[in-house]
């Protein structure tokens, strides 16, 4: 006799669980990766304990609306999918080949309308979300998906102190106090119309949804489409590393200007340190600490964040 009850859960499985951390990823480093990581080490047991797929994807944009240059999509891709190698991250093209400007606004919508029954995650670090209402629609994110947010250490893009070792706040290790009233202080910076979403659990974000009728294209075309709950915001006190690409891109930039440093790629890559020297030495070398070694090769390869990269 057939069992009838695994059939059931064959034709109709549990809804899956979809995590998505955007960006530029111009280049992707070790934090992006931690992050994504930390979400899906998280949400693994609750997966299998509901018997739910999961997916963490890094989401590419085309190039962001508030950036003028942007490296080749191919060249960014390239980047990710060496740096997602022998892990269980995942890479969505949605954004990518778009032509610019995408909103993150249409983007989550898109995926609410594939995948109408799943729990959707959108990771961003606290920087981000601060803003949220300068966003396009920023403030209409959570009528489709909900949001992880981390807290970056107070720094953003513009700030200029990526070696300066005495800002990497994820190496600490805060008390439990400490972090609580670390998230008190974070839900205020949230905008105003946000801080009603806040949730203390991230296990209220993979929430099974109550199953709803399938809906209708005129709703999808509307922006009707929503989650089945109002989507929730978990706010992470625990800090992680400020680094972020365009400091990166800023110090590779320096060392393309140095004289005779980058008059072709052989040369660039006999002048640079090598990967065997970044991965022994960061103290004179701290892209080991934040670049897959084979992400610096390929930046050096293909002449990258370099002087020579703009004549």
């Amino acid at each position: 006799m057939p069992n009838l009850t695994n059939d059931r859960l064959a034709e109709n499985p549990a809804p899956a669980i979809r995590a998505y951390l955007g960006g530029s990823f111009d280049p992707v480093h070790k934090g992006h990766l931690q992050m994504a990581m930390y979400v899906y080490q998280h949400l693994l047991p609750i997966a299998k304990q509901q018997q739910r797929a999961l997916h963490v994807s890094l989401l590419p944009n085309a190039r962001s609306p508030f950036k003028n240059e942007s490296t080749n999509p191919k060249h960014r891709l390239a980047m990710l999918k060496l740096a997602t190698l022998n892990t269980p991250l995942q890479i969505d093209e949605l954004e990518l080949w778009q032509a610019p400007p995408v909103y993150t606004i249409d983007s989550v919508r898109t995926l609410r309308q594939r995948y109408p029954h799943d729990s959707l995650i959108f990771i961003m670090g606290m920087d981000s979300a601060r803003s949220l209402d300068k966003w396009k629609d920023g403030l209409r994110l959570t009528d489709y998906v909900d949001l992880w947010v981390f807290n970056r250490g107070g720094f953003s893009d513009s700030d200029n102190n990526l070696f300066d070792t005495n800002n990497h706040l994820a190496d600490k290790k805060p008390t439990m106090q400490t972090l609580a009233n670390l998230q008190t202080q974070l839900h205020a910076q949230l905008p105003i119309e946000m801080q009603n979403k806040t949730t203390d659990s991230p296990a209220e974000l993979v929430a099974l949804p109550t199953p709803t009728p399938t809906p209708t294209q005129t709703q999808a075309d509307s922006g009707v489409l929503k989650n089945p709950h109002q989507g929730r915001i978990y706010i992470d006190p625990r800090p992680i590393s400020a680094i972020s690409s365009t400091q990166i891109r800023q110090q590779l930039q320096q060392l393309g200007n140095q004289p005779n440093i980058m008059p072709s790629a052989e040369a660039q890559i006999t002048s640079i340190p090598s990967i065997n020297d970044i991965i022994g030495n960061t103290e004179s070398n701290p892209f080991a600490k934040w670049l897959n070694p084979a992400i610096y090769q390929y930046i050096i390869a293909h002449q990258l964040y370099s002087a020579a990269q703009f004549r």
